[in-house]
């Protein structure tokens, strides 16, 4: 067993990672980096399937940062072959993969205290959370955005349920890359600042917006 497993001794980066929620956060949308972020899986049963990759990328000012951007491959110890043909990723193949517990460490470092958006977000964040339990450590600290939740904000979206491929059709998104986590981080990163443009053109948009849910609805 890893030594940080007992009496909470957690290792220097989750320490690190801690620390940078204990400082003031921003709370307009310019100034705060948002990390819109994909995983592919072996499959939907958090239990018991597994993380093959994860991408992200970083928006700052309204602007996606291409140089901020994350990727990487994990070492597929459960491999399920009819799911290749979705995501294309084979257990072996040239593509460099690491480790779960690296893959959590590299990913935590990346993602310090930023707010971290996805589509159905949900499912990524307990797949990662799920990483970080069999390593014996936290969830994630971070605040969560959904950008199908944040679709429902707009005028007379309130009841629509639509998946990723529709909202890239409704928003003219291409859908380059799609089913690749770097590329459905990309896309989703393009909806997000779509939404948000057109948020702001229906209202006068806060930072508290983008968290605010009403009824049943959630975030998580």
């Amino acid at each position: 067993m890893i030594s940080w497993f007992k009496h909470n001794n957690y290792p220097e980066f989750w320490k690190q990672y801690s620390k940078e929620f204990k400082q003031k956060q921003p709370k307009n949308i310019e100034n705060t980096r948002f990390v819109v972020f994909d995983t592919e899986t072996t499959g939907l049963d958090i239990a018991n399937d597994r993380i093959l990759s994860i991408g992200a990328i970083g928006i700052y000012n309204n602007i996606i940062d291409v140089y901020d951007g994350f990727e990487i491959y994990l070492k597929q110890d459960a491999f399920k072959a009819e799911t290749v043909e979705i995501h294309g990723i084979l257990k072996e193949g040239k593509l460099t993969k690491i480790s779960e517990a690296e893959a959590m460490e590299n990913f935590i470092a990346y993602l310090g205290n930023s707010v971290l958006v996805a589509h159905h977000t949900a499912f990524d964040i307990e797949m990662i959370n799920a990483a970080l339990k069999r390593l014996k450590l936290p969830k994630l600290k971070n605040k969560t955005i959904d950008t199908g939740i944040l679709y429902k904000k707009l005028e007379g979206k309130k009841d629509a349920h639509f998946n990723l491929d529709v909202l890239c059709k409704e928003f003219n998104i291409p859908k380059h890359d799609r089913h690749t986590a770097a590329g459905d981080a990309f896309i989703t990163a393009l909806l997000f600042l779509k939404i948000i443009s057109k948020l702001k053109k229906e209202r006068n948009l806060h930072y508290s917006d983008l968290f605010r849910v009403s009824g049943k609805e959630g975030l998580m």
